[in-house]
């Protein structure tokens, strides 16, 4: 799948340099991913396209005196005998044709994810980032203190998951002036500094609830990662 916006060494640059920013002042080591898009939503492309499939056919079995005469017209037939084979080729052929244009306008234009309810959308995001978290993040130190600053770009929805010591300390809710502080710079399509401000600001909760220790060490990457 292409990538909607492609993150250049810069940007990389201004991520890193935020992350390496952060953990200088405590002992929390935060890992930043930004993707694409979540997921492929295939189960609810099928579901749209088998309801576009079945409202076509319905439509052509109510309206059955208006579009017989427009096929045979199409086709060329002259008193053409509807038989039952026929007319169930015909209906086969309208729920195929409608199912698989619904399919590809769902898959690979913006309708697919126009046409996917929030709540699913928003639940693909917080699972993907959950699975991200789980690989790159979740029990990694050695002091269960690593963060994931999640931005899914598609969705328009980005994630801040912790580990065990830093959620047992700080409420979800605690991250929301990160979200905030990402917000505007993502508008204006500006990626790298909208992690950044976000990762600033979760550098400030963490450096309140987990100093740096003299000999701390750099555990996780600071690099941004695309996936």
């Amino acid at each position: 799948m292409s990538r909607l916006v492609q993150m250049t060494e810069a940007d990389h640059k201004i991520v890193s340099d935020a992350v390496a920013a952060a953990e200088a002042q405590s002992a929390g080591e935060i890992v930043t991913i930004v993707t694409p898009r979540s997921d492929s939503y295939r189960d609810v492309a099928l579901v749209w396209s088998a309801l576009a499939a079945f409202v076509a056919l319905a439509v052509v079995d109510m309206f059955a005196g208006f579009y017989l005469p427009m096929v045979e017209q199409v086709l060329g037939l002259w008193a053409y005998e509807w038989t039952p084979r026929a007319v169930l080729g015909l209906g086969l052929t309208v729920i195929t044709l409608k199912f698989g244009a619904m399919y590809l306008l769902m898959r690979f234009t913006p309708l697919g994810l126009w046409l996917t309810p929030r709540r699913v959308r928003n639940a693909r995001v917080r699972e993907r980032a959950l699975t991200c978290f789980r690989v790159g993040a979740e029990s990694r130190t050695s002091g269960h203190t690593g963060v994931l600053i999640y931005l899914s770009l598609a969705e328009h929805r980005a994630e801040i998951i912790a580990d065990a010591a830093i959620a047992s300390k700080v409420s979800p809710e605690t991250w929301g002036l990160a979200m905030k502080a990402m917000l505007d710079p993502l508008r204006q399509g500006r990626m790298a500094e909208g992690m950044a401000a976000a990762v600033a600001e979760v550098g400030k909760v963490l450096s309140e609830h987990f100093p740096r220790d003299a000999d701390d060490k750099n555990e996780l990457p600071d690099r941004l990662i695309e996936v």
